[in-house]
């Protein structure tokens, strides 16, 4: 492929033709673990907007979610053929001939942010966001972090990287009990996810966390996961506290009940629900605080 062919293929024409699929491919419902982090983590800087955030805000939409699923989707092709969830809201399913593109719009949408972020922000900032990244394609590409019990489950504490990411970019104090407590809440959130793909996991040889746990064995593990999160969040706020303690003990309750596809389903959808409600509590309390300090009322 010569380079006018791949300026042709990465060209904005292009990318305005393949945005939908891309945006498929990205999982726009997940993007509240990148964009709404991100934003809670600025609030907790006590800032309430500046625009040195942009840069990052962006980087954490289309571009990033690419990244974290566009490379899984590609590393699961096999899997993901015969897995019934994908193929609508919960994942586009790829052919073998979408994965240079995939790859090509990765590189293309994520390498001009990583470099404007070596010249705007701080050293730290920048190794914070490959650190990221390189966490997520390490996940999905050698050494294939997905395919080791539990190492699949704590690499996906990196979900919790924009609450340093921010504060740092914009040199600021990080609340490292927040980020101790995302980091262990999106562990057990991984693996909690995971119950429903275990027929499909083993059947491809993917030896994950719940694979080996088994439905009940994971279920004990996240809870206990989750308990340490509702520890970490009732320093910061109590209420926040209770309220991801509750939603994480229906969740599991209604795990354990389930048997069918339907029913695995089901519950997932709640799952989706899980950082919309306990991170919009946090986000929108955060931000009104901000707001009345700011405006006086």
């Amino acid at each position: 492929m010569t380079a006018t062919t791949v300026a042709q293929r990465l060209s904005p024409g292009a990318l305005r033709a393949q945005a939908p699929w891309l945006l498929r491919v990205s999982r726009p419902a997940l993007w509240i673990n990148t964009v709404g982090t991100a934003f809670v983590g600025l609030w907790m800087t006590g800032t309430l907007f500046t625009w040195r955030f942009v840069p990052v805000l962006l980087w954490l939409t289309l571009p990033f979610n690419l990244l974290i699923y566009g490379v899984n989707d590609v590393s699961d092709l096999d899997t993901d053929a015969r897995n019934e969830r994908k193929g609508g809201w919960q994942g586009a399913r790829i052919a073998s001939h979408d994965v240079g593109s995939i790859l090509r719009w990765v590189a293309a949408l994520n390498l001009p942010f990583l470099l404007y972020f070596a010249g705007a922000y701080p050293w730290q900032a920048v190794a914070v966001a490959l650190l990221y990244a390189g966490i997520f394609i390490g996940y999905s590409l050698p050494p294939r972090f997905k395919a080791h019990p539990f190492v699949d489950s704590l690499s996906n504490a990196a979900y919790a990287l924009p609450l340093v990411l921010v504060p740092v970019a914009l040199e600021a104090p990080v609340s490292w009990m927040a980020a101790a407590g995302l980091m262990v809440w999106s562990a057990a959130k991984h693996s909690f996810d995971a119950i429903q793909d275990r027929a499909e996991d083993s059947a491809a040889g993917l030896e994950t966390t719940a694979v080996v746990l088994g439905q009940a064995g994971t279920l004990v593990y996240c809870g206990a996961l989750w308990l340490l999160s509702t520890l970490c969040f009732a320093t910061l706020d109590v209420t926040l506290a209770l309220l991801n303690g509750v939603f994480a003990a229906g969740l599991i309750v209604r795990m354990a009940r389930a048997r069918t596809r339907s029913a695995y389903e089901r519950v997932y959808a709640w799952s989706v629900a899980f950082p919309y409600v306990v991170g919009g509590y946090a986000g929108v309390g955060l931000a009104l605080s901000l707001a009345r300090a700011q405006w006086g009322h």
